[in-house]
This record gives C-alpha cells, sequence and structure tokens, in this order.
C-alpha cells in the first residue's frame, strides 16, 4: 500500500476513535448496560477510547508528512483530515444519532471543504 493510501486508511481509522470519543459518551445516557456515570467517568472513558485515536493519528501523520518522507505538506494532511473527520462525523451522527437530519446547508459546508481540498492540492 502506498504512503499516501496508507495515511489516509490511518486518519479514517483514527478519526473513528476520535468521534465516537468526542460524542458517543452523548449516548450513554440512553444506553441501559451504563449506568448513570459522572462527568469524571465519562471523561475517562473518552480518555481511553480516544488513546487509539493517537494510536493511528499520529503514525498517519509522520507516514504523510513530506518532510519524513511522506506525500503530503503540513496543510495538506491538515485538510485531509478535517475531511476525514466530517466524513466520520456524518456517517456517525446518521447512524448513532438518527433523530439528527441533515439540511442542504450541511451539504454546501461539506462541499465547501471538498473545495478546500483542492485549492490546497493546487
Amino acid at each position: 500500500m502506498n504512503k499516501a493510501l496508507l495515511t489516509i486508511l490511518l486518519l479514517v481509522i483514527s478519526n473513528s476513535f476520535m468521534t465516537l470519543a468526542w460524542y458517543g459518551q452523548l449516548k450513554f445516557k440512553t444506553n441501559t448496560l451504563l449506568p448513570k456515570w459522572g462527568l469524571f467517568g465519562i471523561i475517562v472513558i473518552s480518555w481511553g477510547i480516544a488513546f487509539f485515536e493517537y494510536c493511528f493519528m499520529i503514525p498517519a501523520n509522520r507516514i504523510g508528512f513530506k518532510d519524513l518522507g511522506g506525500p503530503f505538506s503540513l496543510v495538506q494532511l491538515k485538510v485531509i483530515q478535517e475531511v476525514v473527520t466530517i466524513s466520520i462525523f456524518v456517517i456517525f451522527s446518521l447512524v448513532f444519532f438518527r433523530t439528527q437530519s441533515f439540511n442542504y446547508n450541511h451539504l454546501i459546508a461539506f462541499c465547501l471543504l471538498i473545495g478546500a481540498v483542492y485549492f490546497v492540492f493546487r
């Protein structure tokens, strides 16, 4: 697998953990498997999940960074990461938060992010 694809794959995995850590805890209150956790307990659980985010994010950035032999500049890495983040978030919210809806303005914002990718690679 080439470095560009490996970087993007690692970013997808990393952002999946990040999204779960940041927003998954919002569903804990409706989960019958977990008792009512205090804020500290939720923070500890989220940090535990976020640990795995870093296990994939750091290698993704190191493999992908041009100065370390990768194909992407720092700015390109960041823009790719943001597009991956929003993509994972949309999928996550549609699957886990079915009551949330996406409107045309959300679609426009996503298209503008795709435009950012286009311009950062020019």
